[in-house]
Parts: structure tokens; sequence; C-alpha cells
């Protein structure tokens, strides 16, 4: 008997602005995961089987497993020795090894199996049932009583079952015994009875079952027995699967014909004070595989989870229902699509929702279902939830049958954030990342970092899920135009335990808004892939507050030139073989909406551009509003009514010719219509399409129905600056869209200094040109020396900002609280050769200044005066770093060992 004490509410997104200081939780280790989860997804070190488990339970601090196994052995990496254990063993719930208690469970033919444990209310008696002639060679049947104190079988209690007892439930007086077996005792007794606790006479309860028990459990009052199974009727009431008896005569007083799928079956039942749970298991199409909550008045259905996956045990504990199966489709109640499995799951015993804990198995051996049975023991005051079954790896690494997990000492952190960084107009640069993913953590803490510094400059709060890693942004406005920041992202969880910092995502603030990406977030586009990024698996989504991040699968090509854009921009490259993108974020499509894409590609063999479906990893069961392309060049916008509806492009119009091409489809009120290069080339009078959840793809889908549906469902080819709308866009607007992308841009270009050293007045004759780092000082004098060789601006553009990027190097109090000087070198001097007696004339005015640099290796960048730099293109250029006053500041050079890519000059072409 299992009791709820508290629930709290289901997590959302939430973001905090910078500086709003979130730490690491101060709770007890205890409340470090998120709540209401109870346990880590840690698993601990426990002793295993070398079989499959399929019964557990708990008590005085100890738990005993059965199943169908003949030995145990160490955890992975620990010391002792495989210990015979016949489908029995005794494990410290603390610790997870052997205690004193052997017992063997042997049977004279066939193969013997311990498939129930339950205990008496005051923990004094293990029952155990299964398939079993003998317990320690004392003879049974199937069904035996265990003196907890001693670990000996109590030979006073001798029932007869003729077959398999496959579940137990136990009062003060009664044993409620579920199974295969049609007698008892040698008495009728069809697949339910039960026996008196101390010596196991028959008791006159009576629920025959048509066909075999598996679950069965007394409500808390003790006045009825629930029961579960593969029957049909029960006393012969037709009731599938499922039935309430009185717990003293076993009369049915709750039946439920046609309530569970004729081709499903229940596993497993568990109560807490206010209902009961059933594990659910199908074969075949149509199947119910997931969980019900009934309430136990009236005994009335709360809610029904229609996972797919073969659900084996639930077990509520603390108002969570903690489950084992291997759900692998959970797209019926708005969660994850059919693909992978997932073996343990949590929710809320009020409702369907998954909570922020999933550790994971594997199917393992046997039937490969993984985890069948769990429990919860505890010693010293700490609760593990244990669990069995048939699974051979959990959380990744080898580990059969059973694993445990403490509701303390959470220690796993979460994984490193995918992030980038995008800024469209000046003043604001927005740094996006996919959310980690922390097993038993659904609330994580972000930290940004800008230009490598030891402190962050915003601290975030989102929430994640297994299945549902959104985006999140914070958008840094103390940016200057024309320079460039990069930033860096790190997820902390409740326990203090911290990611890796992500990759490093750089972004030069532009000096004017950039057309293209501006127009396209102006004109409301609600997910916009740019393609831009340098690391796989994350696609950002640049709409203005978008949230539909993407996803790489099988890693297409990243950053690919030139992009359909000009300006800073690339493009993404897909095999036409297993590369895509999906959406990150399952979503509906309302009954107005744009699709836009630019596609180069000369591929003969078609394939899906851009559409909507109802998987991700996996082909779509479910797929339209989509535009794809005929094996000939010619593309297509079609839309499911009942029957395709499809515009295609005409005539000799062909775009498979490798070049750039815009391609914009509308639906709306007025219809569907296909631009392609700003031009209309086909309308449909359909307002109407497939109205089902799912996700956006790129790259590839499934096209099976379509007409002249090409030969490869993948697309073999570019894409770039995808974007998705919620509304109808205007002829006009799609013709400037395709216009502003070759309307002239702004360019970066970045330069690292060719030839760089400093001049120490401590050491007059002293050459530095190879040394890693450069030193400025007013008094005693360092000053250094940087050589950009500098490019031409491209025709038809000037220079419209130049900026200056150092980095302090790692040595103690590198910063500097003087003013550091940036000014134009008029003298002769190389790398090789300058020192401070002969170190070259220097010239005026400043063209930038370093206002102090605080301690911590960081990059700080200045701007320069553009004039003068702008004088130099084209050739070499040469600057000095000089310094106001007598505190040192240290800088990596060129030549540091870390390949720092400093000092670098930044320089932002416009027209």
């Amino acid at each position: 008997m299992r009791r709820t004490r508290w629930l709290t509410a289901a997590v959302v997104l939430s973001v905090a602005g910078a500086g709003a200081g979130l730490g690491p939780g101060t709770a007890p280790e205890a409340a470090a995961i998120t709540p209401p989860v109870a346990f880590t997804a840690d698993p601990l070190p426990t002793w295993q089987p070398n079989g499959v488990v399929w019964a557990l339970a708990e008590a005085n601090g100890t738990v005993y497993a059965g199943g169908t196994f003949s030995t145990v052995r160490p955890p992975a990496g620990s010391g002792g020795a495989e210990q015979s254990a016949v489908n029995f063993t005794a494990l410290d719930a603390a610790t997870g090894a052997p205690t004193s208690c052997k017992l063997s469970f042997t049977v004279a033919s066939g193969t013997a199996t311990v498939r129930a444990l339950a205990l008496s209310p005051d923990k004094k008696t293990l029952y155990a049932g299964g398939y079993f002639g003998a317990v320690n060679g004392t003879p049974v049947s199937s069904l035996a009583a265990i003196d907890t104190a001693t670990c000996t079988p109590k030979a006073a209690f001798r029932p007869a079952f003729a077959a398999t007892v496959r579940a137990l439930a136990v009062t003060a007086d009664t044993v409620y015994a579920g199974g295969d077996f049609l007698t008892v005792a040698g008495q009728p007794r069809q697949r339910f009875a039960a026996v008196a606790a101390s010596d196991g006479a028959l008791r006159p309860f009576t629920a025959d079952a048509d066909e075999p028990g598996r679950a069965v459990e007394v409500t808390p009052d003790g006045s009825k027995v629930l029961l579960g199974g593969d029957f049909f009727t029960v006393n012969g009431t037709a009731s599938h699967a499922l039935a309430v008896v009185d717990a003293g005569s076993g009369a049915v007083t709750k039946a439920y014909p046609g309530f569970i799928e004729t081709n499903s079956v229940v596993k497993d039942i568990a109560t807490d004070a206010t209902g009961f749970y059933t594990a659910n298991e199908g074969t075949g199409g149509g199947v119910f595989d997931g969980r019900i909550a009934l309430d136990l008045g009236g005994f009335g259905q709360r809610w029904r989870d229609t996972c797919l996956g073969a659900t084996q045990a639930v077990l509520p504990y603390k108002a969570v229902l903690y489950s084992a199966s291997h759900a692998h489709d959970c797209s019926s109640v708005g969660e994850f699509p059919d693909g992978r499995r997932y073996h343990l799951l949590a929710q809320p015993t009020t409702s369907t929702g998954k909570l922020g804990w999933a550790p994971d198995t594997n199917d393992g051996i046997g039937e490969g279902i993984g985890p069948r049975v769990m429990t919860v023991g505890s010693k010293g005051g700490v609760p593990y939830l244990w669990v069995g079954g048939e699974f051979t790896t959990v959380n990744g690494a080898a580990q059969q049958s059973l694993t445990r997990f403490s509701s303390t000492g959470d220690t796993g952190a979460p994984t490193t954030p995918a992030a980038s960084a995008a800024s469209f107009r000046p003043g604001q640069v927005q740094v996006r990342w996919r959310t980690s993913l922390d097993l038993d953590d659904s609330r994580l803490t972000y930290r940004i970092y800008r230009n490598g510094a030891a402190a962050p400059i915003a601290t975030v709060e989102a929430d994640s899920l297994f299945f549902r890693r959104p985006q999140a942004s914070w958008t840094d406005t103390a940016v200057t135009a024309g320079q460039t920041y990069t930033y860096r992202v790190t997820a902390t969880d409740a326990a203090g335990n911290t990611s890796a910092l992500s990759a490093t995502a750089s972004v030069t603030v532009p000096t004017a808004p950039e057309a293209y990406p501006d127009r396209v977030r102006s004109d409301g586009a609600r997910l916009y892939w740019r393609w831009d990024e340098s690391v796989l698996p994350y696609v950002a989504d640049s709409s203005d507050g978008g949230d539909t991040s993407g996803v790489h699968h099988n890693a297409p090509a990243l950053r690919q030139t030139p992009a359909a854009v000009t300006g800073p921009s690339t493009a993404i490259g897909f095999n036409g073989s297993d590369n895509k993108v999906y959406g990150d974020r399952r979503t509906t499509v309302g009954s107005t909406y744009t699709l836009e894409t630019w596609v180069k590609t000369n591929t003969t063999r078609g394939g899906k551009l851009l559409g909507f479906g109802n998987n991700t990893e996996r082909g779509s069961s479910q797929y339209d509003k989509h535009l794809y392309m005929t094996n000939d060049g010619r593309l297509v916008f079609g839309v499911y009514t009942g029957a395709t509806r499809t515009i295609t492009t005409g005539g000799t119009d062909r775009y498979n010719d490798n070049k750039w091409h815009h391609v914009v489809a509308t639906q709306g009120p007025s219809g569907m219509v296909l631009y392609v290069d700003g031009v209309q080339k086909g309308t449909l009078n359909v307002t109407t399409h497939e109205n089902f959840a799912g996700y956006w793809r790129a790259g590839g889908d499934s096209l099976g129905g379509w007409p002249d549906r090409p030969t490869s469902e993948f697309f073999a080819g570019q894409l770039d600056e995808t974007a998705v709308y919620p509304t109808v866009l205007t002829a006009a607007q799609v013709q400037n869209h395709h216009a502003l992308a070759s309307a002239p841009a702004s360019t970066v270009t970045r330069v690292t200094a060719a030839e760089d050293t400093y001049a120490n007045a401590g050491a007059p004759g002293t050459n530095y040109g190879t040394s890693g780092s450069l030193a400025v000082r007013g008094s005693a004098l360092y000053a250094s020396y940087l050589r950009f060789g500098l490019p031409a601006a491209p025709a038809g553009t000037v220079l419209k900002s130049a900026t200056l990027s150092v980095k302090t190097s790692t040595q103690a109090g590198a910063g500097t609280a003087d003013t550091v000087s940036v000014v134009p070198v008029t003298g002769a001097w190389t790398e090789a050769g300058t020192t401070y007696d002969n170190r070259p004339a220097l010239g005026a005015p400043a063209l930038g200044t370093f206002a102090g640099i605080p301690d911590g290796s960081a990059v700080h960048t200045t701007g320069l005066d553009t004039a003068a730099v702008a004088a130099a293109l084209g050739g070499s250029y040469g600057v000095a770093l000089t310094g106001s006053g007598t505190d040192a500041l240290w800088l990596w050079s060129s030549e540091a060992a870390a390949g720092e890519g400093t000092p670098q000059l930044t320089l932002t072409f416009g027209p």
C-alpha cells in the first residue's frame, strides 16, 4: 500500500533578465532535484543477477529480488566474487550488496522462477509466488512464506497452487494471489484465489477469470480487491483486463466491459490514498499500452495516458507515478512522436504530463521489454528507488536486471548547451541556445559569459524535458555597433552540477540594420532558420521572440557559401540520402500561413524541401503543407484535404540549375499561391489542410501518395533563409524579400595581426618578437606594436567601422586600471628586430582607447577611427598600444600557444 503526500505545479518556461543573480540551490541535498520528483537519475552501484528480475519487495532496509537467474555478481569496477543466487537474492537497500539471507527456489522439472513478492503489513513475513516446488529444500507449491528475521521458510504455510502464481497482495490475515492456476488445494479457483496468511488454508474468496491473472491489489480500506490480467470475464461477468471484487467473497462490485482494448492486458496495479493505477500492455495494432488512474470512490477513471510502449509496472510515491515501460510514442498525449524507446518515466498522479525524470535502460534480454518492476526501499532515513527487469544497461553503462536511484546526492551535470549569437541591428545581440538535458532536473540555470570573462554577464532560468528542449535566449543591449563579441553558456542544476562551457559563439554588431533578416522578422516570421550555425546539432530560431529551434539529423553540411542573401550569412547542405532538420517544438498550424525558403541544387532525384509532419527522426505518417521538388526540377506546393491538392510549376521552368531560387507558398482565405523568384507561378482555390500536431521539417520527410513523387524523399542541395509565418505574405512582400536578398549589404572581415611584439625599457636591447605575450605600461615603459595586412574594400562598399580586439592573458593581475591608447605607428619596425632602443616613432591623435581593463583573461574591444583605417585599406597598417600610468597590461600575442586569434581587427564594409 503506497500513500501520496504532495504535488507541485507543472513546469513552464521562464526567463530572467540580466544580472538576476540566480545561483545553485541552497536547499538540502534531497531537494536538489526538481520537485515533485523524489529521486535522482544517477544509478548507484548495485549487485546484478545473470537473468531476469520479475519481482521486488522491501522490508527493514532489505530489498528482496525474485526472478529467473542463478547468480549475482558485483557491479562493474568493484571488488567481490560472483555468488550463487537461485531465483532469489536479498540486498542491502543502501549499499546494493547481498545480505546474509540466502534462499534457493527450485523445481523438480521445468524452470523454476519467482514472479511475485509481497510483505505482510508488519514486515515480518515475505510471501513469494511463482513456479517452484521447494525453498531451500522445504517442499512448497508455487507460493511460500518466509520469516524475514531468520530468512527461513515457514513450514506451517503450505497452500497448494497447481500452476504459476504471478501476483500477490497481503493483508494482516489474507494472501490474495493471481496467476495461471485453475485449482488451489484441489479446489476450483480459476486464476485468482485467497489463502490464510498464517497457514495457507484456502479462503472462500472466489473470483474466477477466463484468462490469466497478472495483478492483484487490495484497496487501502481493505474492503475490495483490484484484479488485473488477460481475462474477459470474472465470475461470468464481462470485464476485460480489470475488475473490482469484494475482499471477502470475490463477488464483482465493479466491472469494466469495453474499458480496455481487447488486445491489451493489465500487467500491474498499485494504489495510494486517493486512487489506483494500472500498467497496460497490448499486442498488435490499435493497442492500449499506457497507464490509467482511477479514483477509489466509485472506481471511475481519473485520467488515461495513451502512450505506446508496453507498461510493465507502476509505482505511486509522493504524488508522482513512476512507471516502467518502453514508451516510444506519446504523441497522443501531446508529447514525443514514435521513435526511440524511453524505459523509465514519471508523471504527477493527477495528470498524464511527464516530469523531468528520465533515467534509461535498454530493452535487454528475453522478450526485450526492459524494466519490469519497481519498489522503494529505505535505510538510514534515505529512500531508494529500485528497478528490476531484463535490461543489460542503465544510462548507457553495463548493468543487468537490477539498479537503484537515491533521493539524495544528485551528481549528474546537465548536457552542454548548444549556443549561437546573432545581431540584426545596431545596439543588440541575441544570444540563443538549445536548452540542456538533465535527467532529473527540468529547471536549469544558464549563465552567459561574454568575451571570455570569468564572471557571467547574465543569468537565465529555463525549463526543458527529455523530449522538449525549447530555445532560450537573452538579449545583450550593452553592445557597440561595429564591434565583435563572443559568448559562451553553461547550464547548472539545483544541486550545483554545471555543464561544460558551450562552444564560442561570435558575432559582429552591424552599423545599420541587415536588410533581409530585418524584413523577415518585421514581417512576422514565427520560425526563421538562417542556417548560420557552426556547431551540430542546433539550428537557432532567429524570428522575433521565436522558440522553434531545429535539430540537425545525420549531420548536414554547415556554413555553405555563397549563401542566397548578401552579407555575413551561410547556407546548409543536404546529401539527399539521410540528412534533415526537424523542429524542436510540437505545434499546430492555423488556417493561414506562409512557407519561405531559398533553394540551390542540381539534383535529378528531387526531394522534400520544407514541410510539416507528425514525426521528428523518423519519416512522418501524416505530412502536408509542404514544398518538394520533382526529379526534373519542378517545384510543388501541396496540402492534404482528404486528397492531395497541389500547385506545380509548369512550362519550361526548371529549378535544378544550381542557382539560388526564392520559393514562397501561402494558404489562407483566398486559397493557395506559389511564388518563385518573386513571380506568382500558380494558384488553387483550396483553403483547408490536414489538421494535426507536428513538427516543421527541412531537407527530407515522407512523400508517399503525392503526385510526381520524386525518386528521393531526401533533398540533395542547399537551403537558406527558411521561414514560416502565421500570416499570408502579400505579393508585394514576397517581391520585396526577393529583391532584398541581392541588395548591397554589410560584410565583415576579420584580420589577425601579421606581426606583433613589444618593447621593454627594463631590457632595452631585447627583442620580444617570439613572445606569446604583449605588455603595455606608461612607466617604466612597455609599448606593444601590431601590424595588420588590410584588404581593399569590396566593390561598391566603403569601410563603415573598424574595431581592435585584444585578450588579457591568464597571469594574475593581467588587467590595468590605466587608460590604454591605440595610436598609429609612423616609424619603421619589424617583429623580429624591434627593441626598446630602436622602437618606432608614433603618430597622433589616438585612434581609440581602452578606459581600463579588468583582471581576468577576456577579450576586450575598442572602436578605431574609421577614416584613418580606411585610408590604409589595401596595404600594411601598424598601430601601437601605449599606457598612461604604472599599472601594466598583459595580453596574448598572435604567437600565444593557446591560439587565441588575437590581436584582431574587425572591419565592417557597407554600401
